[in-house]
């Protein structure tokens, strides 16, 4: 039986992630795969290739992307929470972790928020800037994840870290570093929220070792894990949250976390 204790050569080897404890290799891994991103419901593109778009074609393809990925029939896979948390975070600071293409912290931004994107390829975030320039958005701020000491220049104030799908992609060491040096810039009061694949999933997909699971889901990716609540408040700890609310949707393809930090 495959257990979550297996971590495939690729990641480093020694106990506790030892060397890595920075999570730069790990990065590395993940960096390979994640320039990549989600663009519209179903498909892929490589942010290098909207770099070579002119700013005109660029908002464009980015604004018709969104549009497909969160209204009509999408609405009830991404576009129910944006609709919840434009309210939510206006006037707040944000730490959206993994950004991507931006689709939901733009959108939040634009709304009035205060947003910080975080993301391991440099070429996301070299496209979110060009797009908060052409929107004309003030309170932006972007940070290129190289390891987890680029997080050091960031302020310890954020009334949210937002990880939409981006804390699944790796073994559970991996996470748990990774939100260990994330909650140094969360004070008590502030909001965990985060989108996972839920177990339920991974049990109807055929319970697959989780190399072969990211491949199958976010085609190729070197590694996908379901998240449940006990899961997220374990690699939370030792840090304590009360539970705003979680829900499993859209058939069980997905679930959500909104905890609010109390110690």
């Amino acid at each position: 039986m495959f257990g979550r204790g297996r971590r495939l050569p690729q990641w480093p080897a020694t106990p506790g992630i030892g060397a890595d404890q920075h999570l730069r290799e790990s990065f590395d891994i993940l960096r390979r795969k994640w320039s990549e991103i989600p663009h519209g419901e179903l498909d892929r593109i490589r942010s290098e290739r909207l770099l070579e778009m002119s700013d005109e074609q660029l908002l464009l393809d980015w604004s018709l992307a969104r549009d497909h990925a969160s209204k009509g029939t999408a609405y009830s896979v991404r576009g129910w929470y944006q609709t919840l948390y434009k309210d939510i975070f206006r006037g707040r600071k944000v730490m959206d972790v993994g950004s991507g293409l931006a689709f939901d912290s733009i959108g939040y931004a634009e709304n009035g928020a205060d947003l910080t994107f975080v993301d391991i390829s440099a070429s996301n975030l070299e496209v979110i800037e060009r797009l908060c320039r052409l929107k004309q958005l003030p309170r932006v701020r972007f940070c290129y994840l190289e390891d987890l000491r680029s997080l050091d220049a960031l302020p310890d104030d954020y009334d949210a870290i937002y990880c939409q799908g981006s804390l699944i992609n790796a073994p559970l060491d991996v996470t748990r570093l990774e939100a260990r040096a994330l909650l140094q810039h969360l004070p008590v009061g502030g909001r965990w929220i985060e989108l996972a694949y839920p177990k339920e999933r991974w049990i109807r997909e055929g319970r697959m070792p989780f190399d072969q699971w990211g491949a199958k889901t976010d085609g190729g990716a070197p590694w996908m894990e379901w998240h449940d609540l006990q899961t997220v408040l374990g690699f939370l700890a030792p840090a304590t949250f009360e539970v705003v609310f979680t829900v499993n949707f859209h058939n069980d393809d997905f679930n959500w976390f909104d905890l609010l930090r109390r110690s």
